[in-house]
């Protein structure tokens, strides 16, 4: 499967969050940089509009005008996580706005990517929202089938249980675990590529105390701040731009 223009969306998942890179915007590389790679020839362009932070209407006030007037064949969207973590959600709502936004995407001519959320069920601080998040991915499959999207079923990948997969604020994508993103997203769309997973350190083994102490660091140094943007309103995107704004060409790495 050849694409020429492909265009991300989506909140900081997309745009790369947890694969550092100083050389790059942002300072992250991220999955969707890695597909594009190995999507690349002569002609083809790639732009990235996820923003961190954003819930799902925002992306789709914000991002799916400026993808539908770089007329692109691929696009891919995750959207929605942000929102289920909130106290209040209106899930049938919000997935409907998804619905059509899809919709808009696929009858424009583009292939659409979307995305199950990752199953919270082994996390002693997202645990409880198990439900909802379940209740949102089987809406997103519904979606998916409905306008004939690919669907990189995120709540699937169990072998994303490994905390080596996670950066250190436990919320994003380590380097190795966007390159596995990146292998799943590449095999559901059937393309072809020689994407290996990244060598994984070994296994951090830590005694209870350890594990306590290293808990209490998580919660100061991100947990906290993560709530309280949540309480005063406040996003880690606020004062970010899109990585890749309009089509650019993609050299291989």
């Amino acid at each position: 499967m050849t694409f020429r223009r492909y265009v991300a969306l989506g909140d900081s998942f997309t745009e790369g969050l947890g694969d550092h890179d100083a050389s790059l915007p942002n300072a992250v590389r991220g999955w969707a940089d890695r597909v594009a790679e190995v999507l690349a020839h002569d002609d083809f362009t790639y732009a990235n509009l996820a923003i961190r932070g954003r819930k799902l209407l925002p992306i789709l006030a914000e991002q799916v005008e400026p993808a539908l007037a770089m007329k692109p064949d691929l696009v891919s969207i995750y959207a929605g996580a942000n929102d289920v973590l909130r106290p209040r959600i209106n899930i049938d709502g919000l997935v409907a706005a998804y619905d059509v936004a899809i919709g808009r995407l696929v009858d424009a001519g583009a292939h659409a990517v979307i995305f199950t959320a990752y199953d919270p069920g082994g996390s002693q601080v997202f645990g409880a929202l198990r439900g909802r998040f379940a209740i949102y991915n089987e809406l997103v499959r519904q979606v998916a089938e409905r306008h004939g999207a690919t669907l990189v079923d995120f709540w699937r990948l169990r072998d994303y249980r490994d905390d080596r997969l996670w950066d250190v604020d436990r919320m994003h994508l380590s380097s190795a675990g966007h390159q596995r993103m990146a292998i799943a997203v590449l095999d559901a769309l059937g393309v072809r590529h020689d994407l290996a997973p990244l060598e994984l350190g070994d296994r951090l083994v830590l005694s209870v105390k350890e594990r306590r102490t290293a808990n209490v660091e998580w919660a100061t140094s991100h947990a906290g701040p993560w709530v309280k943007r949540r309480l005063t309103g406040a996003s880690s995107g606020d004062d970010i731009s899109p990585r890749w704004p309009t089509p650019t060409p993609i050299v291989r790495r």
